[in-house]
């Protein structure tokens, strides 16, 4: 092989190093942009903890206020606190599901994130404030909810 063949090769191999850095740098700034919008949709998720957790706090219903728009309510104390974990937990797997699906939670955990959802969606309490909800979770969350048949339907 002449010089000017190996000197070819070489600029090939340079220009295939170039590339094959550029495409490595590419998908780690797609994966930077996954993980970013994962924690916005996490600070959100805890945003609405904070609010319902506050709410919890000064007796006040997250559904009746919120969802019901009722103002002029009757329940126990622990009826309130009940229907505000119920609808924080809802938040807590919508959170889940969603970073499942931007590939940040294993499967394992994701299916264990799942039980708990058709547990909490055997709940009669549960199943009532998941149709309360249900108009703010995406299609696809709703999908996995509604896949599992609940005892309290209907």
């Amino acid at each position: 092989m002449d010089g000017a063949n190996k000197n070819f090769v070489v600029q090939i191999f340079g220009m295939l190093g170039v590339i094959g850095s550029l495409i490595f740098v590419g998908l780690e700034l797609q994966q930077t942009q996954r993980v970013a919008i994962a924690g916005q949709q996490q600070a959100r998720s805890a945003l609405v903890v904070d609010i319902i957790s506050n709410l919890t706090v000064t007796g006040i219903d997250f559904q009746s206020v919120y969802l019901e728009e009722e103002l002029d309510y009757e329940l126990s104390r622990n009826e309130v606190g009940l229907r505000n974990v119920i609808h924080t937990v809802w938040g807590l797997y919508e959170n889940d599901f969603y970073q499942h699906g931007q590939g940040l939670m294993d499967e394992s955990t994701w299916s264990a994130r799942k039980r708990g959802i058709e547990k909490l969606y055997n709940i009669c309490q549960g199943w009532k404030a998941y149709q309360y909800r249900k108009f703010a979770f995406s299609k696809e969350f709703r999908d996995v909810v509604e896949s599992f048949r609940s005892a309290c339907s209907g």
